[in-house]
């Protein structure tokens, strides 16, 4: 796992789709240095593309162009059933570039064969990007030269921590773990938060504190030395208040039908491989 600090030397980036996640890393990049005259982003919504313009001073184009061919770097910040298309409409454009995937369950040589090029890098990131505390993973083909693989540590550092990956297969489990992850710690928050109303605390008072317990907890996991087994021991009194609640969960097989659920999210991954990324 490893941080970079990113420079302004990187060249021109383009990025397809200006959503969330694009929004994101935008962000970033501009935080750490890069000049917005070096973002590109084709965004067919006229809506949203005039709010990143607006928020970024960046250009921006409704449709891809030859404007593309400066872009050393294309981050494809699509959806998984429009990505085919877009690769379509792009390839012409930008096919000296090296390309960087954010999209969900499209495999490498799927996207390979749509954009003629083989120097493709997957990434699958997570939600807590947007405040850059966000967790991703990545893929390089083998043709991503190590200084393609420096370019895009460059970019997702700004987003926060990630790691690479050896098999393109795991980038799945990952979708399933910390890819769909925030909404299962947000999961918990909702019942935690119910369930403080319902012991008579205020909704207020009840997010305050389910809120700051995933906080602290999580750092807690972050900076200790110990496996999250052990942390969970040291406030596990037998015969107390928390091993009366965990011995619950442990009879309504809660940690059981979690593991089982993120199977279905992996699951869900590869059928979508399969499903967008079909010829």
């Amino acid at each position: 796992m490893q941080t970079h600090t990113a420079d302004s030397s990187t060249d021109h980036i383009a990025f397809i789709g200006g959503g969330n996640m694009a929004s994101a890393i935008i962000g970033g990049l501009l935080k750490c240095g890069l000049p917005a005259r070096q973002i590109h982003v084709v965004e067919p919504f006229a809506e949203q593309r005039a709010k990143l313009v607006q928020q970024f001073q960046i250009e921006a184009s409704e449709a891809p162009g030859a404007s593309l061919g400066r872009a050393s770097l294309v981050v494809w910040a699509v959806k998984p059933q429009t990505f085919r298309e877009a690769a379509t409409q792009t390839r012409v454009h930008a096919s000296g570039a090296l390309h960087l995937s954010v999209a969900a369950g499209i495999r490498s040589d799927t996207i390979a064969s749509w954009l003629g090029s083989e120097r493709v890098v997957r990434a699958m990131p997570n939600t807590p990007a947007l405040i850059g505390q966000g967790m991703t993973a990545l893929f390089a083909r083998p043709a991503a030269s190590a200084d393609d693989r420096l370019d895009v540590e460059r970019v997702v550092q700004t987003m926060g921590e990630f790691l690479w990956l050896d098999q393109e297969t795991q980038l799945d489990a990952v979708t399933a773990l910390s890819g769909s992850g925030p909404a299962y710690v947000f999961y918990f928050i909702e019942a935690m938060i119910q369930a403080g109303t319902d012991m008579g605390l205020s909704r207020a008072q009840a997010h305050q504190l389910a809120v700051g317990t995933f906080v602290g907890a999580s750092a807690l996991a972050h900076e200790a030395t110990e496996p999250p087994d052990v942390l969970r021991a040291r406030v596990t009194s037998k015969g107390g208040t928390t091993y009366a609640a965990l011995s619950a969960m442990d009879q309504g097989g809660i940690k059981e039908k979690f593991m089982q659920a993120m199977q279905a999210a992996r699951q869900r991954a590869i059928e979508m491989g399969d499903e967008f990324g079909a010829a």
